[in-house]
């Protein structure tokens, strides 16, 4: 059984017991989370919502926030002695799948 949900502008792929790294949600570490924007749901019959399948949910424990490896972003532009170092670390939410609730 596996399920699409979307959260954080971003779609994602879920079964009970993955790991997966979403946008920075507004959680404590230990608390549960619920993804009520399940756009599909297989579990031997596809399911799929239009836009959201009705009812669906996908519960998740938050396992740790975190910030991602740091992204060097560099401009340069070439004779004009134009050049800008920037780096950028993103945040993120670590969360463990436990249940589909179709």
């Amino acid at each position: 059984m596996y399920a699409i949900i979307a959260t954080g502008g971003k779609q994602y792929t879920v079964k009970e017991g993955d790991i997966i790294r979403v946008e920075k949600l507004d959680a404590e570490e230990g608390s549960k989370v619920t993804f009520d924007q399940v756009l599909a749901v297989n579990d031997g019959s596809l399911k799929v919502g239009a836009p959201v399948v009705e009812g669906a949910t996908v519960v998740g424990e938050v396992e740790k926030n975190g910030r991602g490896k740091k992204v060097v972003v560099y401009k340069y532009k070439h004779k004009t002695g134009y050049h800008k170092k920037n780096g950028h670390r993103q945040d993120y939410t670590q969360v463990k799948i436990e249940s589909i609730n179709a």
